[in-house]
């Protein structure tokens, strides 16, 4: 791996820099040999260089690692993925009491489960934190039926992580430390918040001007993603441990088929799995919090992982060089193309595609455009979404029959949206961003 090694070490610096990234960590692991490196600052008025064991935040990444804790208790046969959730927590409410009857662990890890998935509530920092937060689900809407439809639920890992608490009888944030961090060695992730202060932490870079961000979300969602930090290598050591033992492996296996973004891919629990040109087939997951973006694929037979952590700018590029680079070189793999529009346009159908759609944290609106185009906005409703979200209109043209594609490219990628669904007029009941937005 020697020469993957130097070209990482070389390239990366002038990646950032050609691509206005604020810094970067990169880690390979290939045949147990872990490689890393790192480029730019960790905030960038204070310029302090970001080294091989700076802390940042991994995101949904984090929703691996809380799912392998769940998978732990299921190898222990104490708790059974198909059994509803309320066997365990009796309490579990939502505003549709028979949704809330039914619903398993497994449509929890799998994104099925069809409740509001984007709360964001803040119920402290205290360790009885995800305990409030699951009594606060009571007015939680469900979007689609539970198991019906695949949409992204950052407040089901928020449940699993109370499942966690409620079965080993100790705080989430205790039980990661003590079964994953400490149990694999590892140095640098940070569990709390407050744990930041006495690491070399990354900050986080929002907007075109790429300003530090002054907050962090909320602690009690932290089993979904908004507090686990760590170095890119240590990610890879987490990694190292599902590819040396069987132990997990019932974690990659097919849930559910999520809905095609053009890029393929299915849903396994916690893992997200990806197939390629040579076979073989993977998994990893993507995190985005405040400012941060994070990256990361497994090959297993090819005994191949690389992670991609950054603070702020447009990092897709980078991490497509970086990906193409060490996949064919060391797994003789590729990533498959990125959705383009189709050459030859073909008129949206506007009156089944217009309206307003709402999801937990964000509507969408699509607005008949010109040329047989249609104009989309999204408009945040909550305050991390506000952070997080483009809000500028953008024409969308088809893409396929039961898909919309961006005309201009975003941050290097030309964003689809898959309809879904059929109202009594014809015209579609959800829009799919990721998340299933509901037609107003």
């Amino acid at each position: 791996m020697n020469t993957t090694a130097e070209w990482l070490h070389r390239r990366l610096p002038e990646l950032i820099a050609e691509h206005g990234i604020v810094g970067a960590q990169v880690a390979v692991l290939h045949n147990g040999e872990i490689v890393d490196t790192a480029a730019g600052v960790l905030n960038n008025v204070t310029n302090e260089p970001v080294t091989t064991d700076s802390i940042f935040q991994i995101g949904s990444i984090t929703k691996v690692w809380t799912a392998t804790l769940i998978q732990e208790l299921v190898n222990e046969r104490l708790l059974d993925l198909d059994r509803p959730v309320r066997d365990v927590i009796p309490r579990f409410r939502l505003a549709d009491e028979q949704a809330a009857q039914v619903i398993t662990p497994r449509h929890l890890l799998s994104h099925t489960a069809g409740f509001e998935g984007d709360l964001f509530l803040d119920t402290g920092t205290g360790d009885d934190m995800l305990e409030k937060y699951l009594e606060l689900m009571g007015d939680a809407k469900q979007e689609t039926p539970p198991g019906e439809l695949y949409t992204y639920c950052n407040s089901g890992f928020v449940v699993l992580g109370r499942l966690v608490e409620v079965l080993r009888g100790k705080p989430f944030h205790t039980v990661l430390r003590e079964r994953l961090v400490d149990r694999l060695g590892l140095r640098t992730p940070a569990t709390r918040h407050a744990e930041y202060s006495g690491r070399r932490a990354a900050e986080g870079h929002l907007g075109t001007e790429l300003k530090p961000v002054d907050e962090l979300m909320t602690e009690a969602d932290g089993p979904a993603g908004s507090v686990l930090a760590m170095c890119a290598r240590d990610l890879l050591e987490f990694v190292r441990m599902h590819l040396e033992t069987t132990e997990f492996d019932a974690m990659r296996e097919t849930q559910v088929v999520p809905p095609d973004f053009g890029l393929g891919g299915r849903q396994g629990l916690g893992w997200m799995l990806h197939d390629y040109d040579n076979g073989m087939a993977g998994m990893g997951h993507t995190g985005q919090t405040l400012g941060f973006l994070a990256w990361l694929r497994v090959i297993p037979e090819a005994g191949f992982a690389i992670t991609v952590l950054t603070n702020g700018g447009e990092a897709l590029p980078v991490v497509t060089a970086l990906y193409e680079k060490a996949m064919h070189e060391l797994a003789n793999a590729r990533l498959p193309g990125l959705p383009k529009p189709p050459a030859t346009p073909v008129p949206v159908d506007v009156e089944r595609v217009v309206g307003v759609y709402r999801a937990a944290g964000l509507d969408v609106h699509i607005a008949a455009g010109e040329q047989g185009r249609v104009k989309v906005r999204y408009v945040p409703r909550t305050k991390v979404y506000e952070a997080l979200t483009d809000t500028d209109e953008h024409e969308y043209t088809w893409f396929r029959d039961d898909a919309l594609i961006a005309v201009e490219e975003k941050d290097g990628f030309h964003s689809v949206i898959v309809l879904c669904g059929r109202d009594e007029q014809d015209r579609v009941k959800w829009v799919h961003y990721g998340r299933a937005a509901v037609r107003q």
